[in-house]
């Protein structure tokens, strides 16, 4: 039999590695079933005002060291994409981190298109799965594989796999996990295809209760709501660290107003009394603000302008004196 000829569609680091297991696999076996002939990913970004250094997106610098094809539209509706995209005689489309497709390429192979997408689905649909699944303190989550249709991240489920969330994860080492996991989970798709052994299943067939949305953040999405409670607050750090990264205000007397990035918190249940928002420190090794049921503990944070730093370092250089946190 012929092997599937596979395009792959991806650009950050999380769409490396299901490439890269795919790619080992088709390597290390002459009778995997599929060949991988050509990637396509974001354009290079300009990184300096000169306009002279190009950055490569993780996945063209993969594809170029393993000696791949690669197109970079800038439009994926422009003819002669299309047209050369067409050339490569696709029989399957993977796509993992990458752009909305227009039909006329998720509809081009014979085959279809299946995408990996970072959560259980149906529910977080949308594109920061990762950050919310942590924000609304889910235990677990996962990765599903699905074949593309019109509606954003509704087509049919292929695979799902669960991972768990620690109560200790972020969005970075949950990103990692979901990264590895997706890994196993795109090859194992493939090689269903491969073997004629998918029975995709309808995602409303699999659930039909209350489902959460994961729609894109914003700065203003970063903002800590100090009125929420120990853990509400504690999840929504970590459910935006490192990236995008929650965010607070702090103000003096005279209004004057100075924002705050927290990367890391710990927190403390304790009845205290004091008003939402208060803070408390030693000036020196601690930040505390009071919060419904507790404190929040400021471990890691950044001034702008300023790196990332433990809070005792912040505290060499900066005064907390009459300064009270915006809610």
């Amino acid at each position: 039999m012929q092997n599937l000829r596979i395009v792959y569609l991806g650009t950050p680091d999380f769409a490396v590695e299901p490439l890269r297991r795919l790619l080992e696999k088709q390597r290390a076996c002459d009778s995997c079933g599929y060949e991988i002939v050509g990637v396509v990913t974001m354009p290079d970004k300009m990184i300096n005002k000169r306009g002279n250094q190009l950055l490569m997106s993780p996945v063209k610098q993969y594809a170029v060291e393993q000696g791949l094809p690669v197109l970079q539209p800038e439009s994926l509706k422009d003819e002669a994409f299309q047209d050369a995209l067409r050339a490569w005689g696709a029989d399957l489309q993977i796509v993992v981190a990458f752009r909305m497709l227009p039909e006329s390429v998720w509809n081009m192979p014979h085959l279809g298109t299946f995408n990996l997408h970072a959560s259980l689905l149906p529910q977080y649909r949308g594109a920061a799965p990762i950050n919310w699944a942590i924000i609304n303190g889910d235990k677990e989550t996962g990765v599903t594989t699905f074949f593309l249709k019109h509606e954003i991240d509704t087509g049919d489920v292929i695979f799902r796999d669960v991972v768990t969330i620690d109560e200790n994860d972020n969005a970075g080492t949950l990103h990692d996990k979901l990264m590895l996991q997706g890994g196993d989970t795109v090859l194992r798709t493939v090689e269903a295809i491969v073997n004629g052994n998918v029975a995709a299943i309808a995602q409303d067939e699999m659930y039909t209760g209350e489902l959460r949305p994961a729609p894109k953040i914003f700065r203003d999405t970063c903002h800590i709501n100090w009125s929420g409670s120990v853990d509400g607050i504690y999840n929504f750090v970590r459910g935006m660290s490192p990236y995008p990264a929650a965010w607070c205000e702090l103000v003096n007397a005279n209004g004057d107003a100075v924002a705050l990035k927290v990367y890391a918190v710990s927190k403390e249940y304790v009845q205290h009394g004091k008003a939402a928002g208060t803070i408390v420190t030693d000036n020196k090794s601690y930040i505390k603000i009071a919060v419904e049921g507790g404190y929040i503990s400021l471990d890691e944070v950044q001034l702008a302008g300023k790196k990332r730093m433990p809070v005792a370092d912040l505290l060499r250089g900066f005064s907390l004196e009459g300064m009270e946190c915006v809610k």
